[in-house]
């Protein structure tokens, strides 16, 4: 009988080296590049259901902030690790989010992937997030979503996206920066995972941690802060302290310019390109 080397692989319980990881980083983006390039109607479907998975999460978040009992440290804490369930379906079941697909600049320093389709995929997942994320928002107008805990998610949608559109451009660039880099951290440790379990404990806790620590995810704000708008919009009764002014279109599109930027080099340049200046000519 044949032993075939993935067998193998799969038997060894032992950790992959950082340079194996680096590989297999560059493989997935050739593989991502390609599809992309060949199948785009597959891709740009792929990146509609990452951005449902991580409005997803983000609902399960807001949930927990809609009870205004809870203190900040439990309502931040609860609220990080119940989000994180967006991140592992997009791992797990497979999807194209385009804050892990920055680690595709790791292939392309190698020259495995063009520049030209690298950007074509960031385009393609960028569009198909946001319609994902929207989607969301539209059907969770509908499920009045808002209503619930006697209107306590309501008032959680509104402050939430008012505190993200409040933020100083700088401010949400450096928080966006935070933010990718522990997000790309838990999308590479996946890589080194060779079952469902260590893919999802490998993604749980930096997911946790950014969101936590209040850090700004272009994705999952493509969500909350529209989430908020059409909550407002919708004649919602808010009952919160929050200060709404920011809550505009010109407040959206401050904070996602400024996280999607600071999201790219936290994801690129922190995790893709460091690693693979440490380990980009060396074997695995």
């Amino acid at each position: 009988m044949t032993i075939e080397k993935e067998d193998v692989l799969a038997a060894n319980p032992d950790c992959v080296s950082g340079a194996a990881l680096l590989q297999k980083a560059q493989g997935i983006a050739v593989g991502k590049a390609s599809t992309a390039g060949t199948a785009p109607l597959r891709c740009f479907a792929l990146s509609v259901l990452a951005g449902v998975f991580i409005a997803f999460g983000g609902t399960f978040m807001l949930l927990v902030k809609g009870d205004a009992e809870l203190g900040f440290a439990a309502s931040q804490l609860l609220g990080g690790f119940v989000f994180s369930v967006g991140l592992v379906c997009v791992i797990i079941a497979g999807a194209e989010l385009f804050t892990g697909n920055n680690l595709m600049v790791a292939a392309v320093a190698d020259k495995k992937v063009s520049w030209g389709a690298m950007l074509k995929n960031w385009g393609i997942v960028y569009v198909g997030n946001l319609v994902g994320s929207l989607l969301v928002v539209v059907i969770l107008l509908f499920a009045n979503f808002a209503g619930m805990n006697g209107g306590g998610v309501g008032d959680a949608m509104i402050s939430v996206a008012a505190g993200k559109a409040a933020l100083p451009w700088g401010v949400a660039f450096f928080r966006g920066i935070m933010c990718n880099a522990l997000v790309c951290a838990a999308v590479w440790m996946g890589f080194a995972g060779r079952t469902v379990v260590d893919k999802m404990f490998t993604s749980i806790f930096p997911i946790f941690a950014f969101v936590a620590c209040g850090f700004e995810h272009c994705v999952a704000n493509m969500f909350l802060i529209p989430m908020g708008m059409i909550t407002q919009a919708s004649g919602f009764a808010y009952s919160g302290a929050a200060d709404v002014s920011a809550l505009t279109m010109m407040g959206l599109l401050s904070n996602i310019s400024a996280v999607t930027l600071g999201n790219i080099v936290g994801g690129a340049v922190l995790i893709g390109l460091l690693y693979w200046a440490a380990y980009g000519r060396q074997k695995a």
